[in-house]
């Protein structure tokens, strides 16, 4: 109704019967409804513990998905306790590997967090980027800096990448794999 759509291309086919991390940027909050529209399985997101505050989202953050106060060690580490017992159940964990939303505008993808890729390796899944390439054109963060208009947010969902060659010895090199994958497809479909 607010003229805003989603359109997704995927880079090869997901077998979406297993579980995965997923990666994304973090742009808007339309990231959000992007990734929901695009994961063909149910999953849970590891978010910001200020989500708790919105009445809507706290909703889902106490029941489905997991809470990290990125201020606290012990927060941190829950949080990461939490997501690989869903993975080892089966479930897909989305993490924003950068950890928030850029504060500068036009908004960059910055270094990610070491604990998606961690995760991924612990529990022998794969990782799957994604890439959302203009929800900031469309909505940057919340909405109030810019405001909003009508358009269509465009993602790609590239291939899986297995962990079965990495350990936490070399979880370095998968952190850097999946930034290089991401950021080559952020700067070339930039989308504005």
């Amino acid at each position: 109704m607010v003229g805003i759509r989603f359109k997704v291309h995927f880079e090869g086919s997901i077998d979406w019967s297993k579980p995965y991390v997923l990666c994304a940027n973090h742009t808007s909050i339309l990231d959000i409804t992007a990734i929901n529209h695009l994961c063909k399985q149910p999953f849970s997101f590891l978010g910001k513990v200020e989500l708790l505050k919105n009445p809507v989202t706290r909703i889902f953050f106490k029941s489905i998905d997991i809470t990290v106060d990125r201020s606290s060690k012990i927060s941190a580490f829950k949080a990461f306790k939490k997501a690989n017992q869903l993975l080892s159940v089966g479930r897909s964990v989305l993490v924003f590997p950068e950890g928030k939303i850029d504060d500068t505008y036009p908004p960059q993808l910055h270094e990610f967090k070491s604990g998606p890729f961690r995760m991924a390796i612990q529990n022998n899944v794969p990782i799957i980027p994604i890439v959302i390439h203009n929800a900031w054109d469309i909505l940057w963060d919340s909405g109030l800096p810019l405001g909003s208009r009508p358009g269509i947010v465009h993602s790609t969902v590239l291939a899986p990448i297995y962990t079965d060659d990495y350990t936490e010895e070399n979880a370095e090199e998968l952190q850097s794999l999946v930034y290089e994958k991401m950021k080559l497809h952020w700067e070339i479909n930039k989308i504005s």
